[in-house]
């Protein structure tokens, strides 16, 4: 037996495996892109409907990781709130346990068929959405390719004394031996980042009769602590409080179930088993040509009962289990509303979840947008020059936020994205250009009101008062457009119309009484360029703001 070859057949096959795993993901999240955003965005606070919501999305795209990326995504856009991303994810852990389900049926022979039928889809055909169906056609062939090279890859040394004496070392009949198994399955599920690779794994081992399956049942309970993993580094780096939380809620589930599953191991084996027998799998010992055949379906129910029992059980408790998250994450700090935008690399991965993260920071910008308008319009108020000069860090900030969601959408687009999502990446980018000229109109109504402010230039009152007028329709609007850039109303352009023709009306109204006012010499003409300089600064305000109304509405 040729050591050297074994090794390389079977972690080529776990390499075909995760890589056939990453194209499916993939293919079936540029596919059903836009239904996955519409289906996380309409959960509600009812945490059983939560669950369901995170099964059904997360058999989706066959992945619990990509799922739970996407999650923090929204919850730090504030798109989702905490308590609903974590019933979302009780349903994720769920749903993942399909992949296993699918894995367990014998569909190798499918393998090379799917190959060829998925490589010309995805690498010749014109049409995008075509493109993404290969991809999934060829990621379903390389993932049992995969499991069949592992496979053959294991089958030598079934028979080898050393290695039977090797896997002896894994049996769950002993506490000692019981730790031992779900720590290595924990370690190597962090180590390749898939649970289901790792599932994949098992099965072949088991199937091969290298090792039993209570021992195969322990590894996967591991294996369900270290997909945590990458909820945890998707939130390394991020300030956002709540997406910490969600991950430690993410971790605290799955380690707390399989610790509580562990004091009643044996019984849960007899009880997976009872349950296959009685559904119709055939014995788990069953042999045919040396390999035990029926495991694999066992093991994926064993994975399914687990975490349905888990979710069940964490469900009802899950206020509290909030509670001890919110105290395991970081604690609270006072938000610094001028702190630059805060993107997290690994969130990029899942398209969906980095558009919700750049829509948070795109309304944090609005934000901020909003608050130097204010502070603009309340030092023409007040005179108070000491506050006027705020605007400057204020301008500095929004222009940072600017240039940093731009080159993070820049980011996303450059990566594997289907025609919704790039549609919306130009309407994101549109909205914050408009935001960042909303930013230089501010400005210039800022230099103007330093002049006002420090007595070089004077106002009437009847041109405060309409400068005040015309301000808090302005402001409205911002207010409006704000809100929208992560919750769209269905009447957001019918109001944005609304709002801009009474700014436009209400502007040339003003300006016909200045007018006015110029011929009776009841106001200068320093003051009066002052005036309409402000009053035309507001009305492109106003303008811009009905632009990105049009972009929301169209994405």
């Amino acid at each position: 037996m040729n050591l050297l070859d074994v090794a390389i057949n079977t972690l080529g096959g776990l390499g075909l495996f995760i890589l056939g795993m990453k194209l499916m993901t993939e293919g079936l999240q540029m596919s059903a892109g836009k239904r996955i955003k519409s289906i996380l965005e309409a959960v509600s606070s009812n945490r059983v409907v939560g669950c369901a919501t995170g099964a059904f999305v997360t058999a989706l795209v066959q992945s619990s990781s990509a799922t739970t990326v996407m999650l923090i995504g929204f919850v730090s856009a504030g798109l989702m709130t905490l308590q609903q991303a974590i019933g979302v994810i009780l349903g994720a852990n769920v749903g993942t346990t399909m992949t296993a389900q699918l894995i367990a049926f014998k569909l190798s022979a499918l393998a090379l068929p799917a190959i060829i039928i998925g490589v010309p889809l995805k690498f010749f055909a014109s049409r995008k959405k075509v493109r993404y169906i290969g991809e999934v056609i060829l990621g379903f062939g390389l993932l049992f390719f995969g499991m069949t090279v592992m496979k053959h890859g294991l089958s030598p040394i079934k028979s080898d004394p050393a290695f039977a004496t090797f896997f002896t070392q894994f049996s769950p009949e002993t506490m000692g031996g019981l730790l031992l198994c779900v720590g290595v399955g924990a370690l190597v599920t962090i180590m390749v980042q898939s649970s289901s690779a790792t599932i994949g794994l098992t099965m072949t081992l088991a199937v091969q009769g290298l090792i039993d399956f209570p021992t195969a049942m322990a590894l996967v309970l591991g294996e369900n602590i270290g997909t945590t993993i990458t909820a945890e580094l998707a939130t390394i780096g991020s300030s956002n409080l709540n997406a910490h939380r969600t991950a430690r809620a993410h971790t605290m589930f799955n380690v707390l179930g399989v610790g509580m599953m562990l004091l009643f191991f044996p019984y849960f084996i007899d009880l997976v088993e009872t349950l296959s027998a009685h559904f119709g799998a055939a014995p788990v010992t069953s042999m045919v040509d040396g390999e035990y055949v029926n495991v694999g379906r066992y093991i994926a129910n064993g994975h399914t009962m687990f975490n349905i029992v888990n979710a069940l059980f964490f469900l009802a408790v899950l206020p509290w289990l909030i509670k001890v998250a919110v105290l395991l994450s970081p604690a609270e700090k006072k938000e610094d509303r001028l702190r630059p935008p805060s993107f997290d690399g690994r969130i990029i991965e899942s398209p969906v979840g980095a558009l919700a993260e750049a829509r948070g920071e795109i309304a944090r910008m609005a934000e901020g947008v909003r608050e130097t308008l204010d502070n603009t319009l309340e030092c023409l108020r007040s005179g108070d020059h000491r506050k006027i000069r705020r605007w400057r860090r204020y301008e500095e900030h929004i222009n940072l936020m600017h240039k940093e969601i731009l080159a993070y959408l820049t980011r996303i687009y450059q990566g594997e994205v289907n025609e919704d999502i790039s549609r919306e990446i130009s309407g994101l980018m549109r909205v914050t250009n408009n935001l960042e000229r909303i930013g230089d109109a501010v400005q210039s109504i800022a230099l103007q009101v330093e002049d006002i402010s420090e007595g070089s230039v004077t106002l009437s009152p009847q041109s405060r008062a309409d400068v005040e007028e015309l301000g808090a329709i302005v402001r409205w609007f911002m207010d409006l457009v704000t809100e929208a850039v992560n919750s769209t109303p269905q009447n957001l352009l019918d109001e944005a119309e609304n709002l801009e023709n009474t700014i436009d009306l209400t502007r040339e109204t003003m300006r016909q009484a200045h007018i006015v006012r110029l011929r009776e010499g009841t106001c200068s003409i320093e003051s009066g360029m002052a005036f309409v300089n402000i009053i035309t600064r507001l009305e492109r305000c106003g303008d811009y703001c009905f632009s990105i109304s049009k972009v929301l509405t169209a994405n």
